[in-house]
């Protein structure tokens, strides 16, 4: 049996974690989002769903993968007394682990072909519809997707091979450093573009009567689950990172940094798009339109186009990345945890099953087109996103907050003498109400809702 391994410094731990939570999300959702529903108002009624969903929710995942030294694959079965049935839900965050990365090395290595791309001059001399047919003609070879894909996967799970501290830790670490430098400057050159106060305006300035226009339940709602989802909470991903760490820090406050650090790159994300999209005439719209045809469209028509297009496509590559390793580092452990292979061998194992699982997400764009999950014009890729989205994730972080606070699971006092153990900021007692009440009830909440837009 390998020894745990452990961070070698507190500062990996918060930016592995924030990694894993800064997705590309951020990026595509975030920013578009908060213009739609009331610039400032947004972010203000985010934030607070933050600290209401968020914070918890992250605190104890934390605990769990503190208090049991193990992945989401066996934590439960260590911390649950004699004869209960938590750890059925370390099956269904396996599953989720492997499900959302079927996807997420696909859209991942979008990033790193685009980076090339732009690199190699690819968008230089086309007009604004040959950009647009860069990526459809993209989309449809699988080969160039199966390849980036295949890239993708072999360099996530070779840094996790080389360990938690020389390879997951040390890599992050460069990764997160170099992000949160390109965004600065990105967002620096965006606003020095013209008409990019309007772009400001659209997207900071308080507007209600947007809020007026979609109804405040439908703004409510966005801001709930945006919050909700942004930190990648429910599957175990960041409790494989608690597994890793020392008592000398309580959770509550660890996840106060990893939120702020998420949040900060989300706001400083629409720094960049909204001053730009003003700036060029685009219709700022959500999801990878606005990724792989408005921004290369923007970047196109700039002066020195071609360099802030590669940082910016280093940049998602960088924030796609941090979120694949992290979750890698979660599968591996899977494999540690319950067969005790080497680190190595799950490393090496995986790499392959991985890119067998993500070929039909590859296929779903051009030779499996023809399935259609959820309707016509849908992808194998939003299948695979809604099984994630709209089932695992609330669910998973639904179980976690039953667990911690009920007498039939892990139990209140002995998450709370978990959660705040070590310095920092403690998790109140008094909320000892809200946690068991009111949260599992948005939890529910954010589920049900998430089904009736879907499927209404």
């Amino acid at each position: 049996m390998e020894k745990r391994e452990t961070f070698a410094s507190r500062l990996g731990f918060i930016l592995i974690s924030a990694g894993c939570a800064i997705g590309l999300g951020d990026v595509w959702r975030f920013p578009y989002i908060t213009g739609k529903y009331g610039g400032g108002i947004f972010v203000l009624i985010y934030l607070v769903f933050i600290i209401m969903l968020g914070l918890p929710i992250m605190s104890m995942e934390l605990a769990v993968g503190r208090a049991s030294r193990k992945s989401i694959a066996t934590s439960f079965k260590v911390l649950e007394k004699n004869g209960q049935k938590w750890h059925w839900m370390g099956y269904a965050g396996m599953a989720g682990n492997y499900i959302l990365m079927m996807f997420y090395t696909t859209v991942a290595s979008w990033m790193l072909a685009y980076f090339y791309k732009f690199l190699t001059g690819r968008f230089e001399g086309i007009d604004t519809q040959q950009v647009c047919q860069v990526f459809d003609e993209f989309l449809a070879s699988p080969l160039e997707m199966t390849v980036w894909m295949v890239l993708t996967t072999v360099i996530c799970f070779g840094i996790c091979s080389f360990g938690l501290q020389e390879g997951v830790e040390k890599v992050t670490k460069i990764f997160m450093v170099l992000l949160l430098a390109i965004i600065i400057v990105l967002a620096v050159r965006s606003l020095m573009l013209p008409n990019a106060v309007e772009g400001l305006k659209f997207y900071l300035l308080p507007d209600f009567s947007r809020v007026e226009e979609y109804g405040l339940w439908e703004t409510v709602y966005a801001a709930m689950s945006q919050a909700f989802f942004t930190l990648s909470i429910g599957i175990g991903s960041l409790a494989i990172f608690g597994s890793y760490i020392g008592k000398e820090r309580s959770l509550l406050g660890e996840s106060i940094h990893i939120a702020a650090l998420d949040t900060v790159i989300s706001i400083i994300a629409g720094l960049i798009i909204f001053p730009a999209c003003f700036s060029f005439g685009v219709d700022p719209g959500s999801g990878p339109g606005l990724v792989f045809v408005t921004l290369p469209n923007i970047f196109h028509s700039m002066a020195g186009g071609r360099i802030w297009g590669s940082l910016f496509f280093l940049f998602m590559s960088f924030a796609a990345f941090s979120t694949v390793i992290a979750v890698f580092e979660n599968i591996i452990s899977f494999a540690i945890d319950l067969w005790s292979w080497s680190r190595k061998k799950a490393a090496f194992v995986n790499t392959f099953l991985l890119i067998v699982l993500s070929m039909p997400c590859v296929l779903g764009f051009n030779v499996l087109k023809w399935i259609q999950p959820l309707g016509p014009g849908s992808t194998i890729l939003e299948l695979e996103d809604f099984i994630i989205s709209n089932n695992i994730l609330p669910i998973g972080s639904l179980v976690y907050v039953l667990f911690c606070v009920s007498r039939y699971g892990w139990g209140f006092e002995n998450f709370m003498e978990e959660v705040n153990a070590g310095e920092g900021v403690k998790m109140p007692r008094a909320l000892r109400g809200y946690l068991t009440w009111v949260l599992p009830a948005i939890i529910l909440l954010v589920l049900i809702q998430g089904y009736i837009d879907f499927f209404g």
